[in-house]
């Protein structure tokens, strides 16, 4: 069979079984079947795209398939912005996404530039100044900042900036204070990771049997879990595994 019967079969298949699930098949059904092709396209772009165009879903998919294809395609888009329009929130948005492509040494300056506007003295931008400066390895400037949007912001509270503060601590060899604070944040953090790094950090010390334990509480909570609650933390599950067969 040509190619191109094969795309068209395969295609008016996929319409038919397509509009019978989502109580379309009067009258596409019908379309599909008898205008090979034609009627498969028609379906396409008067039902199937517009859905996926409003789908958060399959807006979120296609953003992610941009990004992969462009990484840059994003922060080109947000430094064209900034450059029209000088304002805080376009720096933080540039700065995020210079985040996000590790770009710390410009998310740094963006975050510093902000911070000395007169209305950037927000927590949020020290936090992300913070992580700017773990990016470039200074986890003593980290902590120092931190220490700083704690002492000036005493009722902020984020998993992340905790997470980041523990993080900082053991870079710096701080690791009685790290531990401190993995313990803290173990206790409320969402998902996994701040055990998983409670258990390296135990190990890093010298505690095993402790971080053994730790590592057969997390393998034996998420074998109770949902499935997608295994795949949103199979980095920190393979890496608690991967102790206990080590």
């Amino acid at each position: 069979m040509p190619f191109l019967s094969l795309v068209i079969l395969a295609s008016t298949v996929f319409c038919v079984v397509h509009a019978a699930r989502t109580g379309r098949f009067w009258p596409w059904g019908y379309v599909v079947i008898f205008l090979p092709g034609f009627g498969a396209a028609a379906y396409f772009l008067f039902e199937i795209l517009p859905q996926w165009r409003h789908d958060p879903k399959a807006r979120r998919a296609q953003a992610q398939l941009v990004q992969a294809i462009d990484p840059g395609r994003r922060y080109r888009a947000l430094r064209d912005e900034l450059d029209f329009t000088d304002t805080i929130g376009n720096r933080a948005n540039l700065a995020e996404e210079c985040l996000a492509l590790s770009k710390y040494d410009e998310a740094l300056d963006l975050y510093e530039g902000i911070i000395k506007l007169p209305q950037g003295d927000e927590p949020v931008y020290f936090l992300g100044k913070a992580k700017a400066q773990f990016g470039l390895n200074q986890p003593q400037a980290a902590v120092a900042t931190l220490d700083g949007l704690k002492t000036q912001w005493p009722n902020f509270r984020s998993q992340d900036g905790h997470l980041l503060y523990a993080r900082s601590l053991e870079a710096a060899d701080r690791l009685d204070e790290a531990l401190t604070e993995y313990v803290s944040l173990s206790a409320y953090f969402a998902g996994a990771e701040a055990r998983v790094r409670q258990m390296l950090l135990l190990d890093r010390m010298g505690r095993t049997d402790e971080a053994r334990q730790i590592a057969e509480e997390v393998v034996k909570q998420f074998k109770r879990s949902p499935n997608f609650a295994r795949k949103q933390q199979a980095e920190w599950l393979s890496r608690a595994n991967a102790y206990l067969k080590g």
